[in-house]
């Protein structure tokens, strides 16, 4: 989970792979209209993330087994949207300033984010909290470091 430009694709494929679990594209599954207002810098509120948020629970639901999902999740309500009691999520928040965020995303090729929307981002994103099902890491290192980190916290890599 987070921001855009945070590396969850990157990161969460990586980690998909070291597992040998499913990966989704939590993207992938935003709907035209959702696309297109990023795509014109108009953020999304929650009535346009709700559905998109209900599709993704129902892929966790629907996969059968272990996934690794890139999904922002920036707000509880989102992440709560997400859990279920018949499926355990961890929530592994991809944390950076948002001078480096910015940075990748500006450096990024196809991709429908209007970069300009990354402050609100920031505003919406709420962190953490203990009763939450997850942990925070630092983007600010390689991505071999990164995976590290996660699989250490996770006690489930090899």
């Amino acid at each position: 989970m987070g921001v855009s430009g945070c590396g969850k694709t990157l990161i969460g494929k990586a980690l998909a792979d070291r597992l040998g679990f499913a990966f989704v594209e939590g993207d992938d599954h935003h709907s035209d209209r959702n696309k297109e207002k990023m795509g014109h810098g108009i953020p999304l509120d929650d009535d346009d993330r709700q559905g998109w948020l209900l599709r993704l629970r129902d892929l966790i639901g629907e996969s059968g087994g272990p996934m690794v999902l890139s999904c922002s999740a920036l707000k509880r309500s989102y992440r709560s949207l997400l859990t279920s009691e018949e499926h355990d999520l961890i929530f592994v928040h991809l944390h950076g300033s948002m001078e480096l965020i910015e940075k990748r995303i500006r450096s990024r090729e196809g991709h429908f984010f209007d970069p300009d929307l990354l402050a609100s981002q920031f505003d919406t994103l709420e962190i953490l909290e203990p009763q939450e099902n997850g942990f925070e890491v630092k983007v600010d290192q390689t991505e071999q470091f990164i995976l590290a980190e996660i699989c250490s916290r996770l006690d489930d890599c090899e």
